[in-house]
């Protein structure tokens, strides 16, 4: 499905990432309505700065962002470059962040009986995250989960992945891979169940309590990042000083489209 398709929103042009132009109250009711409106095989990615500067320098992944699947704007930079791009007219692009688009569906989807399968992490986190948002969210429908082995994406790694989610009746998959391996197994599974598939990070491991998550301040302001930065800076250090310039980049001057 392309992002075209999703009639639903308009879109605003990040780099050569076209994002919904949306807000957490609106996507959180678009992907309980579309995941309980029947077959649907749409991969949603919560897509970030990050995302932006990977797509700039990699073709694949900048492939599949811009042909299949829906975008939302997880990250203070894309919603701000956005805004700039819809000056002047009504549109109000807002920020989709990934962990809190899971736990809103979650909790909002218990009154509609929203059935959830969460593929990715450890055992131990996927033990800890059923048990987490059991306690949560008392009546979310969780049928399943699966922690995948560690192995780059294969037509086995996605038939092994599809081949237990279909033995469920999962309505919605929730992705917890890291970026971009989820995306492209969300690509990739999507068709093959006819559900939505959305990758969502850290989510997992922040509900599941493995990992801290910034104060709800520092989500608000946009500082979040500086929280996971001095939370991980050995891992992080590279992602945020080459990635933030990759982003300025792509957005400044994009690379004609090939």
């Amino acid at each position: 499905m392309l992002h075209a398709e999703v009639k639903e929103f308009h879109y605003s042009t990040v780099g050569h990432v076209p994002f919904a132009i949306t807000n957490l109250e609106q996507a959180t009711a678009w992907l309980i309505a579309t995941s309980k409106g029947g077959p649907t095989p749409i991969a949603v990615r919560l897509a970030n700065a990050y995302c932006v500067a990977l797509a700039e320098g990699e073709q694949s992944y900048r492939t599949l962002l811009t042909t299949s699947g829906i975008n939302f704007p997880d990250g203070t930079p894309v919603v701000k470059v956005m805004q700039l791009n819809c000056r002047g007219s009504q549109a109000e692009p807002g920020r989709v962040r990934g962990p809190s688009l899971f736990t809103r569906v979650l909790e909002e989807g218990q009154h509609q009986g929203l059935r959830h399968f969460f593929l990715g992490g450890s055992p131990e986190t996927l033990a800890a995250l059923e048990t987490n948002v059991k306690s949560r969210f008392p009546d979310a429908e969780i049928v399943g989960s699966y922690s995948p082995p560690f192995a780059p994406i294969s037509d086995s790694y996605v038939d092994d992945c599809a081949q237990t989610i279909e033995q469920t009746s999962a309505e919605v998959v929730w992705v917890g891979l890291g970026t971009p391996k989820q995306d492209f197994v969300a690509s990739a599974l999507a068709p093959r169940l006819g559900l939505p598939v959305v990758g969502v990070g850290a989510a997992f491991d922040f509900v599941a309590g493995t990992t801290r998550e910034a104060p709800v301040w520092m989500q608000n302001s946009g500082t979040e990042w500086l929280f996971r930065f001095a939370s991980e800076p050995r891992r992080l250090w590279k992602r945020y000083v080459f990635g933030n310039i990759r982003f300025l980049k792509a957005v400044i001057w994009p690379r004609q489209k090939h």
